[in-house]
């Protein structure tokens, strides 16, 4: 029995390659890269806390805050949808269901990290004490 060597259509290649990419940017605004906040993070949440301190000056810290927070979410459900693309592959999807996964998982996440920073599990830089003469 001789197998023929079927190789891949240019459509199926380009497939790939965009959901790699989308995974591949997804993982550099998730948290899991320890780096990325410097680059990606931290210039996204200002942006973000910046266009809303044009409405509410007030805001401008609480925006950030929240640009960093939904940064890293997208990063997340960028990477999970990537990754269930790659698996499902021409299969129908549910998009609303994936999305909800992915909200409720990066959700989870977050809140598990508050609450070991809240409960001193995981460590935290001292701020104030930069500022300390």
């Amino acid at each position: 029995m001789n197998a023929i060597a079927i190789a891949p259509s240019p459509m199926a290649l380009i497939r790939k390659t965009a959901i790699a990419l989308w995974v591949g940017l997804g993982y550099l605004l998730s948290p899991l890269s320890w780096w990325n906040d410097l680059f990606f993070n931290l210039p996204i949440a200002y942006g973000f806390g910046y266009a809303i301190a044009l409405v509410a000056p007030d805001w401008f810290l609480a925006a950030t805050v929240v640009g960093y927070w939904l940064s890293n979410v997208l990063g997340i459900v960028m990477m999970q949808t990537g990754v269930t693309g790659w698996v499902a592959g021409d299969r129908p999807r549910n998009w609303r269901r994936e999305l909800l996964w992915s909200l409720g998982g990066a959700t989870i996440y977050s809140l598990a990290i508050a609450l070991l920073a809240y409960w001193h599990l995981l460590p935290l830089p001292d701020l104030t004490a930069a500022a300390a003469p």
